[in-house]
């Protein structure tokens, strides 16, 4: 079973959530559910020894947990518009943009999906290195 779990990156994610086991397992299957919602084909990988990482033509975010905040970090952040103004961290990077989600923080829902259909679009509107 623990090789199961370990080959289906679903379940290591879902272990994460219940890991986690406080307001920030509860903020990582939040966005995780909006992501669905925004991109019902999106592939959840697991990368870096334990990163949730969800792509559509690439990689779409990465969420990441850390003591005080979900870091939600887009690769190709910087080439998309954010008219609600979710991007709040690695804002001086030359390509990724992230999103910190703090205790007690809400996240447009809206903007949220619109931001990862965007980043899918421009995943799927360049072509792919080889």
């Amino acid at each position: 079973m623990a090789d199961q779990k370990a080959s289906n990156p679903s379940a290591l994610i879902d272990a994460r959530i219940a890991e986690l086991g406080d307001w920030r397992g509860e903020a990582l299957a939040r966005v995780r559910t909006l992501i669905h919602r925004a991109i019902p084909e999106v592939a959840e990988t697991w990368k870096w020894r334990g990163v949730p990482v969800w792509e559509k033509d690439g990689i779409v975010c990465t969420g990441e947990s850390y003591k005080s905040a979900v870091k939600l970090t887009f690769a190709k952040g910087a080439a998309l518009d954010d008219p609600a103004g979710l991007f709040n961290a690695s804002l001086d990077g030359n390509v990724r943009r992230a999103i910190d989600i703090h205790e007690g923080g809400a996240i447009d829902e809206a903007a949220f999906m619109a931001l990862i259909q965007a980043a899918a679009e421009l995943n799927a509107a360049k072509p792919r290195r080889r």
